[in-house]
């Protein structure tokens, strides 16, 4: 994974995207900003992410955002850093029966709030929502990730 943390934005997506864990939920990364701050996902409705009754599977829709702001906060606070994923929770609101997006978001308030409360304490966990919208713009699913962060020790 080092390598692809050297990456420019442009060739990060498609390594990433080749990536065989990300590659097989059938989402595509398709779009990183330069800065790691905004990213947007496409997940198609397809014979791979079709479930029994012909939506969109629930672990396809899970794993299209697993990873995305655990890397994007890792991009953005750098070696200093650890990050983890501790928890996660989705709520399906209503079937998707057409591709969904998501996008993400991190703001410069937001990476400096986590520097500056990580000069007191040892470690923060932060809670970041995603909403995975259809083409109308209508939620289907909305998934809430908690992330730990800490100082790496020296």
């Amino acid at each position: 994974m080092a390598l692809f943390e050297r990456l420019p934005p442009s060739l990060a997506k498609v390594v990433f995207n080749l990536w065989p864990c990300y590659r097989r939920s059938g989402a595509r990364v398709v779009e990183i900003d330069r800065d790691w701050r905004r990213l947007r996902v496409r997940l198609p409705l397809s014979v791979g992410t079709r479930n029994y009754v012909g939506s969109i599977f629930g672990g396809s829709m899970f794993a299209a955002v697993d990873p995305i702001y655990m890397l994007m906060l890792i991009k953005n606070l750098g070696p200093d850093y650890v990050v983890w994923d501790k928890s996660a929770q989705i709520r399906f609101r209503r079937p998707a029966r057409d591709t969904l997006t998501a996008e993400f978001a991190l703001t410069s308030l937001e990476l400096d709030e986590i520097r500056e409360e990580l000069r007191t304490k040892d470690a923060l966990e932060r809670t970041y929502a995603v909403e995975l919208t259809d083409l109308s713009g209508v939620v289907c699913a909305r998934v809430e990730k908690v992330i730990h962060v800490s100082r790496r020790a020296r």
